[in-house]
């Protein structure tokens, strides 16, 4: 093993030795600099080996270098080790082994549940929206591990999936802390298969639906439309529709250009500009869209990404209302590249913006109308009342340098025993919006003239 490394290392700098000459004969003397930051990251890994109190992996070694190398860019870049490569690749693909629960980090660096999915383990073991994950206990204890748990705080989201996900049909404990709760409590939940149905729809009463779309997989176009045809059928031609992006982290680009385009004839969906040309991109609708309805799009804090990509384009282009809370605001479009080793590079390599010309990095979407949900309105005279995390919030994130980003409102996430305010608000503008247009409809409809005998009794 000993001999390997070895000859891994000396593989490696000799690939090192020759990729500085490569930079110094492409960009010539300027270039030496680089030669010396070459030189020193190999002087660096030959003193580790060499001198380290304890033998060391070279491969480990590398990989950190790399991932520190990615993580003094931005918040979205990242090196996917081949474990999380695959899992990034289940992720989008809706169905996996675990607990069935979608996650983020907390500004304290533990891990907080943003919901778990109905019907999965997680759900049925009574774990609840904005539960805080402090201890996972896995299966099986990794083999750097000294201790059976290990605390969250500082542990990256990917590194939490994978201890948490699993064989169908074993077990997991995680240590739990929730507003009530004196101090963590365990949960031991079995895993099982999860499949994620990125879209969900039903009629909230003849005329008007509800579509929910959780994020954005390889699926999820072609479920929205199974949904929108299933409700068709249950109830005609639809007088309003919501359509509810809260809490969906987002997902596929081309997934969010195809929603997008369902409810679009013609325009702009969204273009990206990045650096490299082949990173300048425009996303155009087609003609095949449902624009004969109303429509109120639901959005929060955690509405990001591929979410806000759909929110911006149906708000710009005049067939939405956005009501909710601002969201996420990240603005980023990151590309995987696939490596030798089966392990994954995940650059940020363009921003997006909406048909308007808008950046939403850092500063989110504002919604055309302001509603806050019941746990955030009960919380809002609290010195302490807790709010959502942004992007913003994220160290290393890309400034907007056009707006002033101000505050966002905080934005809360109603509990499964609160009225659903914000659906029902909702609900009410789209049956305003209906009123008024059949009432514009009504004006402008010619008027026949009536004889005042039409009308009044006749006098004997």
């Amino acid at each position: 093993m000993r001999r390997s490394q070895s000859r891994f290392l000396h593989g490696l700098f000799a690939g090192l030795a020759l990729a500085a000459v490569a930079f110094v004969s492409a960009a010539g003397v300027s270039s030496a600099s680089r030669y010396e930051d070459l030189g020193l990251f190999a002087n660096v890994l030959r003193l580790v080996r060499d001198n380290y109190v304890e033998p060391v992996d070279e491969r480990a070694l590398v990989q950190g270098a790399v991932r520190g190398m990615l993580q003094a860019l931005d918040p979205h870049s990242s090196y996917l080790d081949p474990s999380a490569h695959r899992e990034m690749q289940v992720d989008t693909k809706g169905e996996f082994h675990g607990l069935g629960i979608e996650i983020t980090k907390r500004r304290d660096g533990y891990v907080e549940v943003v919901s778990p999915i109905d019907g999965t383990p997680a759900a049925r073991a009574g774990i609840r929206a904005r539960d805080q994950i402090v201890t996972i206990c896995p299966t099986e204890k990794p083999a750097e591990w000294d201790e059976d748990c290990r605390s969250t705080k500082g542990m990256d989201l990917h590194e939490a999936v994978k201890h948490m996900r699993g064989p169908k049909g074993s077990r997991i404990t995680i240590q739990v802390f929730r507003e009530g709760f004196e101090k963590p409590q365990p949960f031991t939940i079995v895993r099982d298969v999860v499949k994620v149905a990125s879209v969900e729809g039903r009629l909230i009463e003849p005329g008007y639906a509800y579509v929910r779309i959780r994020s954005f997989q390889e699926r999820t176009v072609n479920d929205l439309r199974r949904h929108l045809k299933k409700l068709h059928q249950e109830t005609g031609d639809f007088s309003g529709l919501v359509l509810d992006l809260r809490d969906n982290p987002g997902g596929l680009l081309d997934q969010a250009v195809k929603v997008s385009d369902v409810w679009l004839d013609e325009g702009l969906i969204v273009y990206t500009k990045g650096r490299v040309e082949s990173q300048r991109q425009e996303f155009r609708a087609r003609t095949d869209a449902e624009t004969g309805y109303p429509m109120v799009i639901l959005v929060n804090a955690g509405s990001a990404s591929a979410s806000e990509i759909v929110a911006g384009a149906l708000q710009d282009q005049h067939r939405a209302l956005l009501l909710g809370a601002p969201t996420f605001g990240k603005g980023s479009v990151q590309t995987v590249y696939p490596l030798e080793d089966g392990s994954g590079l995940r650059l940020t390599t363009a921003l997006y913006y909406t048909p308007s010309g808008r950046s939403i990095q850092e500063v989110g979407i504002a919604p055309d109308i302001e509603v806050a949900p019941p746990t955030e309105v009960a919380a809002a005279d609290e010195e302490a009342a807790p709010r959502r995390l942004r992007e913003r919030d994220l160290e290393g994130h890309f400034r907007q340098p056009d707006e002033d980003a101000g505050e966002p409102v905080a934005a809360g996430e109603a509990g499964a025993e609160d009225e659903d305010l914000q659906l029902a608000r909702a609900v009410e503008v789209l049956k305003s919006w209906t009123y008024f247009e059949r009432l514009r409809e009504s004006r402008d409809a010619p008027v026949e003239s009536v004889r005042a005998t039409d009308v009044l009794p006749v006098t004997p």
